[in-house]
């Protein structure tokens, strides 16, 4: 027996009546949670090029899918045999180029063919961006946006407008009056941001993920080099402080 049906009969016998009493009183709700985690903790396992953690991290998301699976099984919804059934088809179809007769090596064409056939299977999706998870981080959902409107035509002719249309969204916070205003200039900001980020090829969100690290990093070492509570500094030594920390672990790097 291979371990992935192994696994598949351990999941199995513990969602038995002879099994364990959590995982049989689970449900595809009270476990959407432990999806959504499992995933960050993959996807941070890759950040630090890490592969024997990432190992690690995709059995823990192999075993939501699994346990997703049996819960469809149990209630007679589906089961994992169900899911790879529809996943290879989904595949084949959408790779003519691969497994049709539709010969191309050219990615910006192949991307737009996917658009094209994934539209043709979500028929009930009227419109162009429909069907983009709003529970997707906001740095996320607002490229999944851009991404698309970009493929409909919605689009810049030349990074130079793009980063006009930036510096302009900055000039109209500066020049807002209220709260509200400087709200919806900065809303503006972001979202500008974001498509100068997918011009310039940078994922925003793995970008603003790396800047966190750096930020704590550098913070980390400042509170290590300060003979005082941090609350006694004063912007000086505060600044001070910083450039040091920014320089050792610069080195560090």
């Amino acid at each position: 027996m291979s371990y992935l049906k192994k696994l598949i009969e351990t999941v199995k016998m513990l969602r038995s009546p002879e099994g364990c009493e959590w995982d049989r009183a689970q449900t595809h709700k009270t476990i959407r949670q432990n999806m959504l985690e499992e995933a960050y903790e993959a996807a941070e396992a890759i950040d630090e090029n890490n592969t024997e953690h990432l190992k690690e991290e995709l059995g823990d998301v192999l075993l939501q899918v699994v346990l997703h699976c049996q819960i469809a099984d149990d209630n007679k919804e589906f089961t994992i045999e169900d899911v790879a059934k529809t996943l290879n088809e989904k595949l084949i179809h959408r790779h003519p180029h691969v497994f049709g007769g539709e010969k191309t090596t050219d990615t910006k064409k192949i991307l737009q063919n996917w658009e094209k056939l994934k539209a043709k299977e979500k028929k009930e999706r009227k419109k162009i961006l429909d069907g983009i998870p709003s529970t997707l981080p906001a740095l996320l959902y607002c490229m999944k946006i851009s991404k698309k409107a970009a493929r409909a035509g919605f689009e810049w002719k030349n990074k130079e407008q793009v980063e006009q249309c930036f510096l302009s969204e900055i000039q109209e916070f500066k020049n807002a009056k209220t709260k509200d205003e400087k709200e919806e200039e900065m809303d503006d900001i972001l979202f500008s941001l974001v498509n100068l980020a997918r011009w310039n090829d940078i994922d925003p969100e793995l970008a603003l993920c790396k800047a966190n690290k750096k930020f704590i990093k550098r913070f980390n070492k400042l509170e290590e080099l300060s003979e005082k509570k941090l609350c006694e500094l004063s912007f000086e030594e505060y600044n001070n402080l910083w450039t040091k920390a920014k320089n050792l672990t610069e080195k560090e790097e």
